[in-house]
């Protein structure tokens, strides 16, 4: 199953003028990869409407998630539609419209992520309804990859991740540990709990320092909504679990610069994040549109390039493959709950919401995204102790 190099360079010289119809050329570009419309495999695709063919030929991936948002399309299994879409690399037969070139000129041009915008992700995303992320999540509201290393379940996963990245910073009981980006205090209460450390986490979700807040009482935590970038003080450790997907490449210079600022001598910090396998900068359209606005996934080589002179690798982990059945564990959650959150949240929220966890899957399976734990030291510190 796939397309050959040569069989994606012939469509794309022919692009969809080189066929007599949007239609006949969505319909051979589906069936290099395998997948046929009104087919009856689990990875086939239920055309609803006809206007889809037009727009996924106009619009890309944009057009394909959007028709699916509108119930133009079907599959018994969107993710495994999509892992097909990935693995046949039909993205780069689709012609690039003026709608995306106009986007990857915004992003490479613009700075999206200052701190005036930082909070809009917040609003769009995080701050969607406690309800949802209750429903949806682990029990500690862990929304970031899972460790499955040894665990068969949502929860051990989670928990195995918090104490992997707590082992990696290598914590002892009284030190002061900075969380850029803390969600609902997961890591924090975590490690506050069986670590002894006390944390200081900033977040820009007013949900999310809510709950987060009232789950912290009584425990050496302090949440605070306010931007990454005016963190303060003088930390042992300094980590991060899911925000440098919302730092953008204008700013991974100056996310470097807040740690070192407050790192102490001798400190460990660790990033956890997404990872694109290129450096080219150009967010998934889709997603930036209705998921993680200003959202822009780093390489590795972008995130050395913005240390370089203040720190040193010291331990890259990759574990995406992991991702798959973290997302997967989200979606049965979700969609077990639907009945209970359908009554706040409508029918094209909930076609949204499969398809960003569906198709966040088909990209970790595909390899078409990576999942990173990077630690660093400044270059006189010793190399930590690795864990695994």
């Amino acid at each position: 199953m796939g397309v050959t190099i040569d069989e994606r360079a012939g469509l794309a010289r022919r692009g969809f003028e080189g066929f007599a119809s949007a239609e006949g050329f969505i319909r051979e570009l589906l069936e290099k990869a395998g997948i046929e419309i009104g087919g009856r495999a689990s990875h086939d695709i239920a055309v609803h409407d006809r206007r889809f063919f037009d727009r996924v030929a106009r619009d890309g991936p944009l057009g394909l998630g959007e028709s699916y948002m509108d119930g133009w399309w079907d599959s018994p299994a969107v993710d495994e539609l999509i892992t097909r879409l990935h693995q046949a690399k039909l993205a780069d037969v689709i012609p690039k419209n003026v709608k995306y070139v106009a986007s990857a000129l915004k992003a490479k041009l613009l700075n999206l992520q200052t701190r005036r915008r930082s909070f809009e992700v917040g609003k769009r995303h995080y701050d969607a309804g406690n309800d949802l992320y209750r429903a949806m999540l682990d029990k500690r509201l862990v929304y970031t990859c899972g460790y499955w290393k040894d665990a068969t379940n949502l929860d051990d996963a989670q928990e195995a991740k918090l104490d992997l990245v707590c082992r990696k910073l290598g914590l002892r009981e009284g030190m002061r540990v900075l969380e850029l980006g803390c969600g609902w205090g997961s890591f924090a209460k975590y490690a506050a709990e069986k670590y002894g450390v006390s944390v200081t986490g900033y977040t820009v979700s007013k949900e999310q320092h809510a709950l987060g807040t009232e789950l912290c009482a009584g425990l050496p935590v302090d949440l605070r909504l306010e931007d990454y970038r005016t963190a303060t003080g003088t930390y042992d450790r300094v980590v991060s679990i899911g925000i440098m997907e919302h730092v953008g490449s204008k700013n991974y210079r100056a996310y470097m610069e807040v740690v070192d600022r407050c790192l102490a001598p001798g400190g460990i910090s660790l990033i956890h994040t997404i990872a694109s396998p290129t450096s080219d900068d150009v967010p998934d359209p889709w997603t930036v549109k209705y998921i993680f606005p200003n959202g822009s996934v780093p390489s590795l080589a972008m995130l050395a390039r913005a240390m370089e002179g203040l720190f040193a690798i010291q331990d890259v982990h990759a574990f995406g493959p992991y991702y798959d059945p973290t997302l997967m564990a989200w979606y049965r959650n979700f969609t077990a709950a639907w009945p209970a959150l359908k009554a706040r949240y409508d029918e094209r929220f909930y076609r949204m919401w499969n398809y960003y966890l569906l198709m966040s899957a088909a990209a970790f399976r595909s390899h078409y995204a990576g999942l990173l734990q990077i630690v660093m030291t400044r270059p006189d510190t010793p190399p930590p102790a690795t864990a695994r």
